[in-house]
């Protein structure tokens, strides 16, 4: 299998696509001006209690306070307050966690009035980004992840991923991290870190504790409600949990963060840093590698997947409900059975991608082709089970009940992507009547003299749809060639797949975009 990422870097947000075998696995959007991301540690102050939830709102800085239950305090709250306490009162004096008494494990089953109170303070870590109109979920069990390794303070354990079969395998990992592994830290070494030297776990294991050491030095020079810890960019996190030798092909398309994904790549694999490509031309990037087309495709109510069999997805406030369709798929087969295990099978595939695709967490509820024979149902189930292996997501597969239908959980920590794939027209705004098309051209060339002659930009490029840029570049004396001589402008007209097939956008050098919309315009 030949993965590779690509990362679409724009003023207002950035993409990040993973492919596998040229196909699109994996996509992420973040808005550039979002923090909230899992991982964050805060120094939060407690709003408000809720006993008939067990649990309090949190104030983190966000516009919508952060919901924390009891069963998210962590056996070892007590012992991080005592500390925090320490640190507070004498904030001259270092205390060393590896030297610390740990307090008592607080009860399993207690109340949360008994554990906190209005207007206390805490170390608080992202376990759930924003959700439609809820807020952030904390836990106060801080963790700081790594490639190989998961540091959590204030316990004194050590675990080893189940995905590492081999005993053998595991025994020395377990020795191994019980060797360099300071006191009241525990350790999760991830499956990553299968056949790993202990120069590589060690040097790991030292920057994770170090990320501790300077969130305390923060602590006192802070007050609440502040960030003390910032997970590393979205790019360079997603690189982290999936890199492996794989990998072919890196390409992004901003300076500075090709700089953050060449410098990690160098830091955990330098024989494959020149994997990672700055990526300079014209043409969108995700143009330019056939993603825009595999996001339209990939995403919407219906999916088609094969042989004219498709799913329709459905998204509820409770729940995801997926349906497969045969379609034509049936045409001129006499085999019902065959076929309807044929075109389910080919749909696990396909649902499996969709979730990873989408990120789809919750409760996902699949209405397969119906088939009589239970062993057709048995295999469909380990298909499914085998086909969502790689799925990094946690998640649970019930097999099939007697009406065909699978019921799926998978862990949910950010809202689900949800792309639009069909398109206002950009002329009339959804009202359904538009100025003549044949005008559009002399609506373009309007803003391109308002550009040069009222703004003074001389150097800009025009995005429009392909088959729009197709009729301005045609012919050698094309209509672009005259706008550029006309007005004597730098002017490049690009191909956006992206775009409507009326909508234009203006960029100047820097990949500024510059608003000439309509509305804008007198």
């Amino acid at each position: 299998m030949v993965s590779e990422l690509f990362v679409d870097v724009k003023p207002e947000e950035i993409s990040i696509a993973v492919l596998e075998d040229k196909s699109l696995v994996e996509l992420q959007k973040e808005a550039r001006s979002d923090s909230f991301a899992v991982g964050n540690i805060y120094l939060g102050r407690v709003k408000k209690l809720l006993p008939g939830l067990n649990a309090v709102f949190v104030d983190v800085g966000y516009k919508k306070e952060a919901f924390l239950h009891y069963q998210d305090l962590g056996s070892n709250y007590g012992t991080q307050q005592k500390y925090l306490k320490q640190l507070k009162d004498d904030p001259k004096k270092k205390y060393s966690i590896s030297k610390w008494q740990n307090a008592p494990e607080i009860e399993k089953d207690g109340s949360i009035g008994n554990i906190l109170s209005v207007g206390q303070e805490l170390f608080v870590q992202i376990a759930k980004e924003p959700i439609s109109t809820k807020g952030p979920r904390l836990t106060t069990e801080l963790s700081f992840a790594g490639r190989f390794l998961v540091v959590i303070p204030f316990s004194d354990k050590i675990s080893v991923s189940t995905k590492i079969r081999s005993n053998e395998e595991r025994a020395r990992l377990r020795q191994l991290i019980q060797s360099v592994k300071p006191k009241n830290f525990s350790v999760i070494v991830r499956t990553s870190a299968e056949g790993k030297r202990v120069a590589e776990l060690d040097s790991e294991l030292k920057l994770l504790v170090k990320h501790w050491d300077d969130m305390v030095s923060k602590f006192t020079k802070l007050k609440a409600p502040a960030i003390v810890y910032e997970e590393t960019e979205r790019t360079v996190a997603l690189l982290r949990d999936i890199f492996n030798e794989s990998f072919q092909r890196i390409y992004v398309n901003d300076k500075e963060v090709y700089n953050n994904v060449h410098e990690y790549v160098n830091l955990i694999a330098p024989e494959q840093k020149s994997i990672v490509k700055l990526y300079n031309e014209d043409t969108p990037i995700f143009d330019k590698f056939a993603i825009t087309k595999q996001i339209k495709a990939l995403f919407g109510r219906t999916v088609t997947y094969k042989s004219g069999a498709y799913l329709i997805i459905e998204h509820t406030e409770a729940m995801h409900v997926i349906d497969v369709n045969s379609g034509n798929r049936t045409k001129g087969s006499t085999e019902q059975e065959k076929t309807a295990f044929e075109v389910n099978l080919a749909a696990a595939t396909e649902i499996a991608r969709q979730l990873r695709l989408r990120d789809m967490g919750g409760i996902i509820v699949v209405d397969f082709i119906d088939l009589a024979e239970s062993g057709n149902r048995q295999q469909l189930y380990e298909h499914m089970c085998k086909a969502m292996a790689n799925d990094r997501a946690k998640h649970n597969i019930l097999p099939l009940s007697k009406f065909c239908l699978m019921q799926i959980t998978r862990q949910r920590v950010r809202p689900i992507l949800d792309v639009q794939t069909t398109e206002n027209c950009p002329s009339c705004f959804g009202k359904g009547v538009i100025k003549s098309s044949i005008l559009f051209t002399d609506s373009l060339e309007g803003k391109i003299e308002c550009l040069v002659k009222k703004h003074n930009v001389k150097k800009f490029t025009l995005h429009v749809h392909p088959y729009v840029a197709a009729y301005i570049n045609k012919g050698w004396f094309s209509l672009g060639f005259r706008w550029k001589m006309k007005y004597s402008t730098r002017m490049k007209v690009i191909a956006d797949q992206s775009l409507t097939y009326l909508e234009y956008k203006f960029y100047d050098p820097e990949k500024n975009e510059l608003d000439m919309q309509e509305k804008e315009i007198v």
